[in-house]
């Protein structure tokens, strides 16, 4: 009969309730329940069905009084009011009580343990157990900065948007009072991952420490280099440096004593995936490794290039399978942060150097190009605009974060510069795509202090610091007026790019005025 209170360390103590197993296990009952098979390398291959990625507008964060002052409420962060929150709660919780087995784990999030948060999870499926085993830090700490937050992932329960007080039967909902994240109507594995970012992204800056969604790494004299880009930029293919270490790929905390590492694993884009171009990522996928919707052919060999499930195709690792990495995943405070965009209007320099005002502005635009065919109704580029490259997981105000970058810029003498790795000569169809090589050489010049005594001169619509020149890249290249076939054409191009970055940052009214003249002239 089903409980008609029923809370979860009460379900904890059901008999069907798998806990604390070993990777090998959880891959174990993953086979057996028919959830995945086995790829040729070893890799748990799943697919997550109808979503193949984050459900947005499905997110919700349930006004309480610990909370109600803080959140930036909106159409990022959807209000839940705590009855309807408690009523869903309740009826996931008898349906996990009914399930024939459940997976339970304890993790953490958070490598600096001044500032670690303990992560529980509670799944339906084993390799939604295992996907969090491998994302997230493997010592669940006794001794934590904040109390524990608890994932309770139902992907077959289905909300009713009548009585339930959401927008269909998919939901993924975090209480801060109950200290919970509920998910349920989805399969896609990565609303665990991002959920437990936004618990982050709300907690460390209330101890004074600025969450980000970008990629790091330290060098050999433990020069720190952060990377923030969205989907497509080159975020994970840039921050793998063989001469580098890498302290982490997607998620970072900044203290006063430095970066850390929010995860301990990796959520790797596979699409396109080869050894030549991105060996560290393709090693580190072996048994243990989860496959999201990873096309397998008869031999069971994976298709990177098959996209026919998804273009999201992705793979899920403990951060320990690649071999150059920072351990712990720590580091001192960063040298160089490089802003990626991948600029299909072909406007924005390759490279070029940030005043801090003009680093807040880009940092709260967070500008790169959605291309033609990679979404329904999209049949030219568009500029998307995500606020901090993070906007989805921000539950705070987005001034919030850059004002606390700005002071972090300022305190640590940081060098910040803007990298388009998009088009030019050209936008998207007409110009070509900046080649790989170069855009290695002008980051690592970058990351490396080469470019700090090199004459710069001004972008006349961006006001962009371009470098005249980079040792082992085409001067041309670098002011890219210079490689459009009809100077009167990029300018017009330039304008038109200019004017999207000035709408857009309208919304930002707190901003202050040195914030909002650092961005482009029209």
């Amino acid at each position: 009969m089903p409980m008609t209170v029923l809370n979860i360390e009460e379900l904890l103590k059901k008999e069907h309730v798998f806990k604390q197993l070993s990777v090998a296990e959880l891959v174990e009952h993953a086979i057996r329940n028919n959830e995945g098979v086995l790829a040729e390398n070893g890799a748990l291959s799943v697919e997550t069905g109808k979503f193949t990625g984050r459900s947005p507008k499905d997110k919700f964060i349930v006004r309480d009084q610990s909370c109600e002052t803080h959140i930036d409420w909106g159409h990022v962060n959807q209000p839940m009011e705590s009855d309807k929150f408690e009523q869903l709660l309740q009826k996931v919780l008898r349906y996990m009580n009914e399930a024939d087995q459940l997976y339970y784990t304890e993790a953490a999030a958070g490598a600096d343990t001044h500032f670690t948060l303990p992560v529980r999870v509670v799944t339906e499926y084993a390799w939604h157990n295992l996907f969090a085993k491998q994302l997230f830090l493997r010592e669940y700490p006794t001794v934590a900065a904040f109390e524990p937050f608890t994932v309770v992932y139902a992907p077959h329960f289905k909300a009713d948007p009548l009585v339930d007080g959401t927008n269909s039967e998919t939901f993924i909902a975090m209480s801060f009072e109950h200290r919970i994240v509920l998910i349920g109507g989805t399969e896609y594995a990565g609303e665990i991952k991002k959920s437990i970012f936004s618990v982050m992204n709300y907690l460390l800056p209330q101890q004074d420490v600025l969450s980000m969604h970008c990629s790091a790494n330290v060098g050999h004299e433990g020069d720190v280099a952060l990377f923030f880009g969205l989907s497509g930029t080159g975020k994970t293919t840039l921050s793998a440096d063989d001469s580098r270490q890498l302290i982490g790929d997607d998620e970072h905390g900044w203290s006063h004593d430095g970066v850390f590492n929010i995860e301990g694993g990796c959520y790797a884009k596979t699409v396109n995936l080869s050894r030549e171009k991105e060996p560290q990522i393709f090693d580190a996928i072996r048994f243990g490794t989860v496959l999201e919707n990873v096309v397998l052919d008869d031999t069971r060999t994976p298709d990177y290039d098959d996209t026919s499930l998804t273009e999201n195709t992705r793979a899920a690792y403990p951060i320990t399978a690649i071999d150059n990495i920072a351990i712990p995943s720590r580091a001192g405070h960063p040298k160089t942060i490089v802003f990626l965009t991948a600029d299909a209007y072909g406007v924005l320099p390759p490279i070029s150097k940030l005043t801090k005002e003009q680093a807040m502005y880009h940092f709260l635009s967070g500008y790169t190009s959605k291309l033609a065919g990679t979404e329904r109704g999209v049949t030219e580029p568009e500029a998307t605009f995500s606020t901090c490259f993070g906007s989805p997981f921000l539950p705070l105000i987005p001034e919030k974060y850059a004002t606390m970058l700005g002071e972090l810029i300022d305190r640590h003498g940081v060098t910040v510069y803007l990298v388009n790795t998009g088009w030019t000569g050209g936008a998207y169809g007409t110009g070509s795509r900046i080649k790989l090589a170069y855009t290695r050489t002008m980051v690592n010049a970058a990351v490396n202090g080469l470019l700090a005594d090199i004459p710069t001169e001004e972008h006349p619509v961006f006001g962009l610091h371009m470098p005249i020149e980079v040792p082992g890249v085409p001067s041309d290249l670098l002011n890219p007026v210079k490689v459009w076939a009809d100077p009167a054409v990029y300018t017009e191009q330039a304008t038109a790019l200019a004017h999207k970055f000035k709408q857009n940052f309208t919304r930002f009214v707190s901003a202050t005025d040195a914030i909002k003249s650092a961005g482009p002239r029209v």
